[in-house]
């Protein structure tokens, strides 16, 4: 996949992007995002499925480049199955979609033949659980008594992982935390992300749920982590795939995939810190 030169006119600053598109499309998407949440619920499964569909398709364009093919007929299919269960039947609902997309991945590709089947049918099962399987644990915080609240706090406490990192990053960053694997980030926008999380964190809990501040510190603490983690993972993956974005999906952002990273490893995370901690309060 070719890198995409940007015009000597576009102010991309520091850190290498296309600021007023990045802010641009940062506003519109938050908006679609938001408002689907407080307008109705399956309105919100419609937009993460949307979201994982494109992720899916960035996903297995990009392993083309490896000469990997994934089955993307019964990804997208289970994508969307994972989701929909997910929201109405919980947790046992997402595992067994899970199960039948990872079926279903296998018995396509060994149909449609068997010459390097074993490669695709492992990047496949990899998709499925990247994408809408870890998109499914947003879901879940969805569908319970104050799912939107919780949505919306995880969603906050993410995006103020990035912009902390960011913005820490830019101003003070000297020590690359994994220079082989992604050389702009740095301890110092890690200690941004944390300053960040914890108090978007703290904020989000107490005033959206009701809980301690405590419950938000360590929400915030256990996110900058795994968004970290989650970003690195994409930068390897897209090192190895020897491409610079996972698609040109969002204007400054590169693809849908450079935006869900982070996302999608915290679901989990703050699905179980909310699950186990709020509930005992």
């Amino acid at each position: 996949m070719s890198v995409e030169v940007l015009p000597e006119t576009v102010d991309t600053g520091r850190a290498g992007r296309n600021l007023p598109a990045a802010i641009l499309v940062g506003v519109l998407l938050g908006a679609a995002v938001v408002g689907s949440l407080f307008v109705r619920r399956e309105a919100f499964v419609g937009v993460a499925g949307l979201a994982v569909l494109l992720g899916v398709w960035e996903i297995a364009k990009a392993l083309t480049t490896s000469r990997i093919m994934i089955p993307v007929i019964p990804l997208a299919v289970g994508a969307l199955g994972m989701l929909v269960s997910a929201f109405v039947a919980a947790e046992e609902g997402l595992l067994v979609s899970f199960t039948l997309t990872a079926f279903g991945v296998m018995l396509w590709r060994v149909i449609d033949g068997l010459n390097g089947a074993v490669t695709d049918v492992v990047a496949g099962i990899f998709t499925a659980a990247y994408v809408p399987f870890l998109a499914g644990f947003a879901v879940l915080m969805l569908a319970t008594d104050n799912g939107p609240q919780r949505v919306l706090v995880f969603i906050l406490v993410t995006i103020a992982s990035d912009i902390g990192g960011y913005v820490a990053g830019v101003l003070f960053g000297m020590h690359p935390m994994a220079p082989t694997v992604s050389p702009k980030k740095s301890w110092e926008g890690f200690a941004g992300s944390v300053l960040a999380c914890t108090a978007a964190g703290a904020f989000g809990v107490m005033q959206l749920l009701g809980g301690p501040v405590w419950v938000g510190l360590v929400l915030g603490l256990a996110t900058a982590v795994s968004a970290t983690t989650g970003d690195l993972a994409e930068s390897l993956l897209k090192r190895d795939l020897g491409i610079k974005d996972m698609g040109r999906t969002l204007p400054g952002h590169g693809g849908i995939m450079d935006r869900l990273d982070s996302l999608l490893v915290t679901a989990p995370v703050a699905y179980v810190v909310l699950a186990l901690v709020l509930p005992r309060l």
